[in-house]
């Protein structure tokens, strides 16, 4: 009864923050610092509701590994300092590390750059029965690239190829792919972490003003918080043109990290529980094989 009570309110808390249909999305139509009304005393709350949460996604993600049919993707993207990490740490501290795989893609090496630009994260796709998930992604083509265009060019595709259709083929692509994913067993939930411009900063100054956290900070980072409106766009424009039903978006509040946690716990128990899965069921023989092995123990 507790898990189920569970999986309710994470189905009702994650449903606001999704994106199936991007057409008409806009990124001003969500405030980072949102909280569903439970404002500052609900960071206790919360942090109960997110045990609740790992607690359940651990059950399931036990049974995702028994079943061994489905895999499932997650993918997280965000500017920096939102929070990304955190949240990844948080919410999956339960699960069994044999069931999951956490791979970050940062800067692609020059063996990345010979190839076309999903190569270095489909091969890092999570088998069945695992949860991979992708800290930063192939959506870095349509982001950091489309605001940066000198990385476009270093990527040598032939003149002709690159036009300005270059980011709706890519919307196109990325979307033909996640379809082709979808209908071989694997399940994919992206998530923005939505952090405003004022946090990021205090989160900067927390970062050089720490010194044990002096090591998070780069100048590059304070370079990429230049280009802020440009990143703003280039998110709400790939959110518009790859959030699809099999593979939505959830545009998660970033300014209250326990809030953020809550939200992406709740979105990945509501997408596993969509799997309906269950054990695998034993047949006659396999029971057979079993009583006699009870037996054979028994006896000894």
């Amino acid at each position: 009864m507790k898990a189920k009570q569970t999986i309710e309110r994470a189905r009702k808390l994650a449903a606001p923050f999704r994106v199936t249909h991007g057409r008409k999305f806009r990124l001003a139509d969500v405030d980072p610092g949102e909280t569903l009304g439970l404002g500052s005393e609900g960071k206790p709350r919360a942090k109960a509701a997110l045990a609740a949460g790992i607690e359940a996604l651990a059950a399931l993600q036990h049974k995702l590994y028994a079943q061994d049919r489905w895999a499932v993707l997650l993918i997280f993207q965000a500017m920096d300092a939102a929070g990304k990490d955190g949240a990844i740490r948080h919410v999956m501290s339960g699960v069994n590390p044999q069931g999951c795989q956490v791979f970050s893609f940062k800067a692609p090496s020059s063996e990345e750059l010979d190839h076309d630009f999903l190569w270095r994260c489909l091969k890092c796709l999570p088998e069945r029965g695992r949860i991979g998930i992708f800290n930063r992604s192939y959506y870095e083509e349509t982001l950091i690239v489309r605001v940066h265009p000198e990385l476009l060019a270093r990527q040598k595709l032939p003149p002709g190829l690159v036009t300005k259709k270059i980011w709706s083929q890519r919307f196109e692509d990325i979307r033909a792919v996640e379809r082709y994913l979808g209908r071989n067993g694997v399940m994919i939930r992206k998530f923005f972490l939505h952090v405003s411009k004022d946090e990021q900063r205090r989160r900067f100054l927390e970062r050089i003003d720490d010194p044990d956290k002096n090591w998070k900070f780069s100048l590059q980072d304070l370079a990429e918080r230049e280009s802020w409106d440009r990143y703003m766009e280039a998110y709400e424009e790939t959110i518009r043109h790859t959030a699809t039903e099999a593979a939505p978006w959830f545009v998660v509040p970033a300014d209250n990290k326990w809030f953020t946690r809550m939200v992406i716990a709740a979105a990945v128990i509501d997408a596993l529980d969509s799997l309906d899965l269950e054990y695998p069921e034993l047949g006659p023989e396999q029971r057979s094989e079993l009583a006699a092995a009870r037996r054979a123990l028994v006896g000894r």
